[in-house]
């Protein structure tokens, strides 16, 4: 540790600069008490209303100091959830997990404890992190992950573990007469499917964005002009009241209307982090076309 010196000479310097700059500011006011005069009644007025708008954001704040969980909490929440998911682990197994992977995760929780899809994510990751067999696939990036995933980003991403994961979606695109842009298109509907359904997301019309949020984290990816062979996995989005409705509306205005097929791809990242944050979901090709 480097030795803290202090110079008596420097501290009261800065005290008699600190006490010339206070001088000067009471001399001003001092000289100049009309401003203080015009301005204090409006300065009451700013202050009462921070005043009221302070209280209200401490009302709306208390909720959310009451979400954060201390150590006791953590403790219980370990105690009972990771202790749970190793429950069937040799006891020999059971290791000392990385700090730079369990210590994140634990201090992740004071913030995220509340969230259920969220702090299920940190006990998985805890439990991989501490059984021998599985130790190494508990990457540190993927505290950093789930604290930049929604609860229905979550949600998404546990059917991710298992190999046979299909998710298909479609874009619509509509004709533009005088075809200003440069391929005459333009998407009126993007990244349609039932993925949002089947994972039980709570904002379902934010699935477009949260498959944006999975591929910049780079659990999944959808490859331009890549599609499943199968039409079948398609034809319940193709069939669906939205698109059907969309495309009348779209033919309605003297357009015509594109079906863009497309899918959501895991990468190996992405299965390694499912295995790890998330148990593993079996995804039927049945259940992915229903």
């Amino acid at each position: 540790m480097i030795p803290l010196v202090i110079d008596m000479a420097d501290e009261e310097s800065t005290n008699s600069k600190v006490a010339d700059v206070a001088n000067a500011v009471a001399a001003v006011a001092k000289e100049v008490p009309i401003y203080q005069d015009a301005l204090q009644p409006a300065a009451q007025e700013i202050g009462k209303a921070l005043g009221t708008v302070a209280k209200l954001v401490n009302v709306a704040l208390a909720p959310v100091s009451g979400l954060v969980w201390g150590y006791e909490q953590i403790r219980e929440f370990t105690a009972t959830k990771v202790a749970e998911k190793l429950k069937d682990v040799p006891r020999e197994k059971i290791v000392t997990p990385s700090p730079h992977v369990a210590g994140p995760a634990i201090e992740a929780l004071r913030y995220t404890g509340h969230e259920e899809s969220l702090s299920e994510m940190y006990a998985s990751l805890l439990a991989t992190a501490m059984n021998k067999d599985t130790i190494q696939k508990a990457h540190p990036a993927f505290v950093d992950i789930i604290k930049q995933m929604t609860p229905d980003e979550a949600k998404i991403v546990r059917g991710f573990a298992a190999s046979e994961s299909i998710n298909p979606l479609i874009s619509v695109q509509a004709s533009i007469p005088n075809k200003t842009l440069m391929d005459g298109h333009t998407t009126e509907l993007r990244y349609f499917s039932q993925i949002g359904h089947r994972a039980g997301c709570e904002f379902k019309h934010l699935v477009p964005a949260y498959l944006d949020n999975l591929v910049r984290l780079g659990l999944c990816e959808i490859p331009e002009g890549t599609s499943y062979t199968n039409d079948e996995w398609y034809r319940p989005l193709v069939e669906n009241p939205i698109i059907t409705e969309l495309i009348a509306k779209i033919e309605k205005s003297n357009r015509s209307a594109d079906i863009v097929k497309g899918a959501v791809l895991v990468t190996d990242f992405g299965r390694q982090f499912a295995l790890a944050c998330c148990p593993p979901i079996v995804v039927s090709m049945q259940s992915a076309s229903s």
